[in-house]
């Protein structure tokens, strides 16, 4: 019989707020209704935001809350090896590509097209999608520009990688905190472009490394923000293509501020530590975020 895993996964690149309390004590509460795991992950592969004092902060922070997990708490950051053998292998099998343009090349080269009246394709966060013009260079083209020491990041190729597939692609997505109901909701990776998976300095990105780590730490419900719902689709991709076991989904709703607006640790919103601090109780909080 499978364990049942669910993991809370923070990144310590700033206090965390009353979205990630919510978030954290619904994972706890979900696992404990059914007799799961609960994981502590901390995602901290962006080495230049994430620091040892905002990671002390999330323990002190979810500890004072009344989260508990098992431990060892994985850290990203230890774990670059097992990025880079997966993303070998994607190497090897021709389902990434180096790609030199910089974001100022983009923004020039799309920038031209939409003067030209052609209105260039969105992501679902309507960030223009790549251009994807690397992928029109020769293997010669490629590997001279890389020992010339030209920057550069490996990009999924989202169109080859669907060409792999023999059924339809998909997720489960369940309709309510019972977990009991559940629709199937369709893939579309390709809403995305070819998104980043490493760069050449650090060989993992945020959608490689938490499929990755997802697998190894054998997860199971993976509950987490409407943010990330569309995101689904490009975890989905990879998990197919690397052969790894598929999670359920729940994605819980956002608590927003008073402007309606997502909370955002840049600009410390209803962070933990200032509540904490101001004689906030944890009680308090569950009440605030509505548990």
């Amino acid at each position: 019989m499978t364990l049942l895993t669910f993991r809370f996964a923070p990144s310590p690149n700033g206090e965390l707020h009353l979205g990630h309390a919510y978030s954290a004590l619904l994972n706890q509460q979900l696992a404990a209704n059914v007799g799961a795991r609960l994981l502590l992950r901390i995602e901290d592969i962006d080495t230049t935001r994430c620091t040892p004092e905002f990671e002390t902060g999330i323990y002190r922070d979810l500890e004072w809350l009344g989260l508990r997990w098992e431990e060892p708490v994985r850290r990203q950051s230890e774990h670059f090896d097992e990025y880079r053998a997966a993303l070998d292998r994607l190497i090897a099998e021709e389902l990434v590509y180096p790609a030199f343009m910089s974001r100022g090349d983009i923004r020039a080269f799309i920038s031209e097209r939409e003067r030209r009246g052609r209105d260039w394709p969105r992501d679902p966060d309507g960030v223009p999608i790549y251009p994807a013009i690397d992928k029109t260079l020769s293997l010669k083209e490629r590997e001279a520009r890389m020992a010339e020491g030209t920057p550069f990041a490996w990009r999924l190729d989202v169109a080859a990688a669907l060409s792999r597939l023999d059924h339809d692609l998909s997720w489960t997505e369940f309709g309510d905190t019972t977990l009991s109901a559940a629709n199937r909701v369709e893939a579309r990776p390709q809403d995305w472009g070819d998104i980043i998976l490493a760069r050449r300095d650090i060989p993992t990105s945020y959608h490689l490394s938490v499929v990755m780590d997802d697998a190894l730490q054998g997860v199971t419900h993976i509950v987490r923000g409407m943010d990330l719902f569309h995101a689904t689709s490009v975890q989905r991709l990879l998990q197919n293509v690397l052969g790894l076991p598929q999670p359920g989904y729940f994605h819980h709703k956002l608590i927003l501020g008073p402007d309606g607006r997502k909370l955002s640790k840049s600009l410390k919103d209803t962070g933990l530590a200032a509540l904490r601090t101001g004689g906030t109780s944890p009680e308090e909080i569950r009440q605030m975020i509505g548990l």
